[in-house]
């Protein structure tokens, strides 16, 4: 989806399996007492255009990439010494196929081949227009790409690589899920049946074990189109041939249309496989950070609110990776004072709470576009997630986007917390 500003539902109470439906309190995350992660920099990269919505991903060999909209054609940043420093990646312009100002995502093979998923989206009319992915398989210094769409409607797409090599890219077009997958790293794409004939496509996750997980939500196509009954989450086990889908976790409320005084804006609700073929799903409501794991593939889940009080969060992120290891990112506040939050969560075996460790929250320098100077600024939060993810090292990273038209400061930030 594409807006500068694109609020989507009301936070609401929240049920699932276990003592929810009894009725009962959830089980609440042992929340650390105080900030316990330490971020370290940012280290700032200042471009023409801001990266918003960013993504990053880590290559083989250590190579990071961050990629964001917000200029005309798609965009990417690679560094080579652990994100100290940043250059340009030459992706190939228009007539090459590289075509794209929108929404984002990348992924990475076992081999090295490079993904790199787009969106183009018309702001005068409102909606998406067009789903580009490139591939690079000599670390991005040559690039083919592939229409895979151009269909009114297009929105959100994300990419991810399953173990044998195969990239798996979705989509939502106000008609469904939609799905291509290539399996010759990235020289052809297949389009597949669409994985449900409504709703959108809010994420995409892939397993240790080759399985596939597809969040499917109510508001689709830009925010233009709604399927009340599409709050699924989506499972194929089978490489995508066929899809088993459950009823996600939890309630929320979906507001449609967009309504800018909305108190909690949701769009990417974010799943993640651990290393133990784990499902997780991170959403948000007025009362807190809620989790949820199923441990056989969708059908029953235990669920957690893991940050309760405080001012309501909102934009979730999640990442895994070993058994029970997670990370989340999130927002909270408005105004001048919306605030970035990191933390840990380890997820033991069993029903037993999860730990969750924050950071101190920090203030993203990124404000809203085009205001007046000399008037009160109200920050902006770059996009409806920020992204986050384990590195090689041990480290975690975050990546956050900079937008600030008034001091001529566009591009990203960089930070990470050490391995533990």
């Amino acid at each position: 989806m594409n807006r500068w500003w694109k609020l989507a539902a009301l936070g609401g109470c929240l049920t699932s399996t276990g003592c929810e439906q009894r009725g009962e309190p959830p089980a609440l995350g042992l929340r650390s007492p105080a900030p316990a992660l330490v971020l370290h920099g940012p280290v700032e990269h200042l471009v023409e255009h801001t990266a918003r919505e960013p993504m990053l991903v880590e290559s083989p060999d250590g190579t990071l990439y961050v990629t964001g909209y917000a200029a005309p054609t798609p965009h990417l940043w690679r560094s080579t010494d652990a994100g100290a420093t940043w250059t340009t990646v030459t992706v190939g312009g228009t007539s090459e196929g590289a075509i794209g100002n929108s929404d984002v995502d990348l992924a990475v093979a076992p081999d090295g081949t490079l993904y790199f998923v787009v969106m183009s989206y018309d702001r005068e009319k409102s909606e998406g227009e067009r789903i580009s992915v490139g591939v690079s398989r000599d670390a991005g210094e040559t690039w083919s790409w592939t229409a895979l769409s151009k269909t009114r409607g297009d929105d959100r797409p994300w990419v991810e690589v399953t173990k044998d090599g195969a990239a798996h890219v979705i989509w939502n077009d106000g008609r469904g899920v939609r799905y291509a997958v290539s399996r010759d790293s990235g020289r052809t794409w297949k389009e597949q049946p669409r994985i449900h004939t409504e709703g959108g496509s809010s994420h995409l996750a892939v397993g240790p074990g080759g399985e596939i997980a597809v969040r499917i939500t109510p508001v689709s196509a830009s925010g233009n189109v709604e399927h009340k009954a599409a709050d699924l989450i989506a499972v194929s086990r089978d490489g995508g041939a066929n899809w088993v889908k459950h009823k996600a976790p939890g309630r929320r409320v979906w507001l449609f249309p967009f309504d800018d005084n909305d108190p909690l804006p949701r769009w990417v609700e974010p799943v993640a496989w651990d290393a133990r073929d784990a499902l997780y799903s991170l959403w948000t409501d007025t009362s807190g950070v809620w989790l949820a794991r199923s441990t056989d593939f969708g059908d029953q889940w235990t669920t957690w609110r893991i940050v309760a009080g405080g001012e309501s969060p909102y934009f979730p992120y999640l990442t895994a990776r070993s058994a029970g290891e997670l990370a989340a990112t999130w927002f909270s506040g408005r105004g001048a004072d919306i605030h970035a939050h990191v933390a840990r969560i380890d997820v033991p075996d069993g029903a037993a709470a999860p730990r969750v460790v924050e950071a101190q929250p920090y203030l993203p320098d990124s404000w809203q576009w085009a205001e007046k100077p000399g008037t009160p600024r109200h920050r902006d939060t770059g996009g409806e997630y920020f992204p986050l993810a384990f590195l090689r090292d041990g480290r975690l990273a975050v990546v956050n986007a900079i937008q600030d038209d008034q001091r001529s400061r566009t591009g990203f930030s960089w930070r990470t917390v050490d391995a533990r």
